[in-house]
């Protein structure tokens, strides 16, 4: 008897609770023969929602037959999900201006195998990383933005995302404020990275803010995307330590390598399909 072969799959689901929920995905995916590997799941007493992540394998069921059972199944539960093979790295474009430190990173883990990315196109309004993206062999695209072009230059950059077929979009220090419509197009799959712990030192020069204040921390922060103005769902954060000894240019260095990780993990997270959303907050099962 020739074996059946199986594939690795991860569902995330959210619905309002109720009891047997557990139970009842749990026997959905053992009728059809699956394994479940992993899973987790959260109970929001504030929102009575529920939430679950699982990673099983199935070879009894192709994806797209799973996919529609998983549909009807849903219904019962008024179910959001999503259905992810583990073998299908997440399509994603990078945008960046003129600060490298997050792009360098992100680029140098992808390529070590440390992100399930495909990374498809690097978009910049500044040409100053071209080199790095061809070092990489990544496709970079030069798209110049003024205040009278603004509009062009998104919609450039909106068509090299759709046509790359991206499932993600890092902005990784791109600094341009993107218009309310953009940011509706990209709800839930674009993910920022601030230079300062939320909702402390917004605005520019955040790291000056923070060294004139004194501050004993200083942070990042990473979220998605979206029309409020870096008051996204927030998906990881960090603090690093400082002190009255430090210069500014001291803070703005420890500072680009907190916001270096912090947006790696995120977008890890993100691209395991571990972070699911709740409103203006998230959940995430690391």
């Amino acid at each position: 008897m020739t074996p059946t072969h199986n594939h690795a799959y991860i569902l995330t689901l959210s619905c309002p609770d109720r009891q047997g929920i557990v139970h009842a995905v749990s026997g959905f995916l053992l009728e059809r023969g699956s394994n479940i590997e992993e899973a987790a799941q959260y109970n929001d007493h504030d929102t009575g929602l529920f939430f679950m992540r699982v990673q099983f394998a199935c070879g009894a069921v192709n994806a797209a037959d799973l996919r529609s059972q998983l549909g009807s199944f849903a219904e019962g539960f008024a179910m959001r999900w999503s259905l992810h093979e583990t073998s299908e790295p997440v399509r994603t474009v990078l945008m960046v201006s003129k600060e490298g430190h997050c792009l360098n990173d992100l680029l140098f883990r992808w390529k070590s195998g440390l992100l399930p990315l495909d990374i498809r196109a690097i978009v910049s309004n500044h040409r100053d990383f071209y080199q790095l993206a061809a070092s990489y062999n990544v496709p970079f695209h030069h798209i110049p933005v003024t205040a009278a072009t603004k509009a062009q230059a998104e919609a450039r950059a909106y068509e090299v995302i759709e046509n790359e077929g991206a499932e993600l979009v890092v902005l990784a220090r791109y600094m341009q404020i993107l218009s309310d419509d953009l940011c509706r197009k990209l709800a839930g799959r674009a993910i920022n990275i601030h230079h300062s712990f939320l909702p402390s030192f917004k605005g520019a020069k955040p790291y000056y803010q923070a060294h004139d204040r004194g501050v004993k921390l200083i942070g990042a922060t990473a979220h998605y995307v979206t029309a409020d103005l870096d008051e996204g769902p927030i998906i990881e954060q960090d603090v690093a330590r400082v002190d009255h000894s430090r210069t500014v240019e001291h803070f703005t260095a420890q500072g680009r390598d907190t916001e270096s990780q912090v947006l790696a993990r995120a977008v890890k997270w993100h691209s395991e399909h571990r972070v699911l959303l709740n409103g203006h907050k998230t959940v995430i099962f690391k």
